[in-house]
């Protein structure tokens, strides 16, 4: 009996330091911005150079889950393929902008009140499957700094939607359209509509891409 809960222990104190070991498996979902950033200079790239520059590689696996063109709807449609099925521990949402855009460009955006509750069913899903999330504010469609930007107003009112699920979810944000707003305030004195911190008012330049990893690091190593 003795040897039989000798045993037992031994193998609970193993599984144990199995698990413990296990690295924090983090997906990062959403459209082309995270799409390209699985690329050499793209943001998750950045962030796993960062990870592995704080000596921390083997407690961290970053996997990038975006599409191109993809909006809040999208998400949620391949939600399981894509995620759930890959066992995270933590989702970092980050979409929103072809939400907008697509309004402009080809009258396919996404209505209000749809996007807050396919938002907020992506939530509940994830959150359901035991992983925690990270939600993220659309940067910019535009980076001119006077408010003169097409989409201004329908960027900061879904930003806002985002704002307001994480607020009612108590969900971390990262609040990429603030901070971009901010470090375009302070360094876009041309008040150019891109080469700041994106390639086409939209897309990431390397800059872009850093800036983003900075603002999320603190935040995915907590």
């Amino acid at each position: 009996m003795k040897k039989l809960l000798l045993l037992s222990v031994l193998f609970w104190s193993m599984t144990s330091f199995i698990q413990q070991e296990k690295p924090k498996r983090i997906i990062f979902f959403g459209d082309s911005i995270t799409q390209a950033g699985v690329q050499p200079n793209g943001y998750i790239t950045k962030l796993q150079e960062m990870i592995d520059k704080k000596g921390d590689k083997a407690n961290y696996e970053l996997i990038g889950a975006g599409i191109g063109g993809n909006k809040v709807y999208d998400l949620y449609l391949r939600l399981e393929d894509d995620v759930l099925s890959k066992k995270p521990d933590l989702v970092v949402i980050y979409v929103g902008v072809n939400d907008v855009w697509h309004k402009a460009t080809s009258g396919t955006g996404t209505d209000p009140d749809k996007f807050i509750r396919f938002y907020q069913a992506l939530i509940n899903k994830i959150q359901a499957s035991g992983a925690k999330l990270i939600l993220c504010t659309p940067a910019t469609i535009g980076e001119k700094t006077d408010f003169s930007n097409q989409q201004d107003g329908d960027m900061n009112q879904y930003s806002n939607f985002i704002r307001n699920l994480a607020t009612k979810n108590n969900l971390p944000l990262c609040d990429l359209r603030k901070e971009f707003l901010g470090h375009n305030l302070n360094n876009n004195p041309e008040n150019k509509d891109k080469g700041i911190l994106t390639t086409d008012r939209v897309h990431l330049n390397e800059l872009g891409n850093q800036f983003v990893a900075d603002k999320l690091f603190p935040l995915i190593t907590k």
